[in-house]
Formats: C-alpha cells, structure tokens, sequence
C-alpha cells in the first residue's frame, strides 16, 4: 500500500513538472532583440502612401520594395521628420518625441508563440483622450490578401476616412479592402481586457483567431509587454507591425512600425528562438 501510495505520489510530480516545463515562458534574457523603431505618422494613410505626388516611394512599392528596405538605415529611420510634423501632416499638432526604439524578442514552442516588447514610452502628446490607459501596446498580422500585407505592415489598414483622421466619420474604425488583419493589444489600466480582435471590413476588439494573452509590466519609465498566441506554424516568415499609444492617447495618434516579418524557424526581420 506504501509502495503504490509512493508511485502514485513520484507520478503526480513528474506530471506536473512535465505540464510546467510544457508551458514554462521563455528565458527571456537568452533571446535575442531587435531594436523597431515606431513613429508618429501623421496624417498618411493608404490613400496617401499610393499617390505619387505626395509620397516618392510609391513608384517602388509597385516595383515590390518593402518600406523598411527604403526607409531604415544602420537601424534607424530616414524620414523627414520635420515634414511629418508639420501642419500639413499633422493638422493637430505633433508630439514631442516623434520616434522612438522598441525591443523586440520572439520566442516559440510547438503550441505557442511569444512576443516581448520593452519601451519607454515619452510624454509630449498632441491627444490624450484616452484617460484610463496611459499606453496601449498593439501587434497586428495581415493575411496574404491585404494589399502590400509584405510590405507595408497595418497601412493597410489605415484609411483618410477613419476616424481621427481630419473630417473623418468619428465611428468609423480601421478596415481594409481586402484580406484581414488579426490583432492583439495589451492595455495598461488595471484590470483591463486583452484584446483579440481582428480588422476587416472593420476592427473588431475580439473574436479573433490568435487566441492572445498578455501582461505588462512599468518598472521605472520602461514598459514591459508579453504576448502569447498560437503558434503560426514553423517555418513561416510571418508579417507583422506594433503600435504604441503612449500619453494616454486614441486613435491615430499613436507610434507606429513599419512592416517587418517575424521568421518562425526561419529568417526574417525577427527571428524568433525555439523552446
């Protein structure tokens, strides 16, 4: 009776070990990062990235080029920031701190996909309607039907009719004319829901198929965030870009990345590490 009492109890451990090692969070400190630097946008939605007048690059989006290929260099970004601040893109005024560095780390197990992201995200915003959240951090993935889904990241999604953007439809929300977008947001108000939405003909904060979780953490002025979500499949590069609103803001009044992919056993822009 003592013999199976202690085999019974040897049997429950090596379970549970088992189940905590299955679902253990990566060690974050051996996982690589890759500096992303996001960006106040302006008023540059699609319509206005595809017109030639208005954005010089539109010539090599047709010829296939990726934003990042033109516009990051030595590991930053090449834009004319005095133009996107300006009043001409940016009617409302521009924030304080126009780009700034995220870090981002991937890691992944058979089952799950995880995503880190430390900032520190500055003050000096031209909105801050949003009073319950001092930041909110967002990663969003195109399916390969969004319209420059591999180039471009959530432009896409982005349109001069939504609302926040001048004389827009203050209901209407992100949407694209094609494909989808699948999204997860972690906010920074205690107790506040993750979202898992995704982004169609409109952006729906849940009822997405990523199956997110996340937590967050401020230590001092940086911000710790951690997404979970399914696991895409090894061997994909995989499309993605992050948005953050910081300063409590809303709506397009956020910092955002360009388009980068994140390679899953394989190579990409971010390369995320096997458990």
């Amino acid at each position: 009776m003592k013999k199976t009492t202690l085999s019974m109890m040897l049997l429950g451990s090596l379970l549970a070990v088992g189940t905590q090692a299955a679902f253990a969070a990566p060690d974050w400190s051996k996982v690589p990062k890759r500096d992303v630097h996001v960006f106040h946008p302006g008023v540059s939605p699609m319509e206005w990235v595809g017109k030639k007048s208005a954005h010089s690059g539109t010539a090599g989006l047709k010829k296939g080029e990726t934003c990042v290929g033109c516009h990051e260099e030595k590991g930053a970004l090449n834009f004319d920031f005095k133009r996107l601040a300006g009043k001409d893109m940016e009617p409302k005024g521009a924030p304080k701190t126009m780009n700034y560095p995220v870090a981002v780390q991937a890691a992944y197990d058979a089952s799950n996909l995880y995503i880190r992201l430390t900032f520190k995200a500055p003050a000096g915003g031209a909105d801050q309607g949003d009073k319950e959240n001092e930041v909110k951090a967002t990663v969003m993935f195109p399916d390969a039907q969004v319209q420059l889904a591999n180039q471009a990241g959530c432009w896409a999604s982005c349109h001069n009719d939504a609302r926040t953007m001048p004389g827009a439809d203050d209901k209407k929300t992100k949407y694209t004319k094609a494909g989808s977008y699948q999204l997860m947001q972690w906010k920074s108000a205690k107790g506040a829901k993750v979202a898992n939405g995704s982004v169609t003909t409109e952006r729906k904060m849940d009822g997405g198929t990523l199956g997110a979780q996340a937590e967050g953490s401020k230590s001092g002025d940086t911000y710790t965030v951690t997404f979970t979500s399914k696991n895409p499949g090894e061997g994909k590069a995989v499309p993605f870009g992050i948005a953050i609103h910081g300063d409590h803001s809303t709506g397009r009044f956020h910092h955002v990345s360009l388009g980068y992919t994140l390679g899953v056993g394989a190579d990409g822009d971010v390369k995320a590490l096997k458990q």
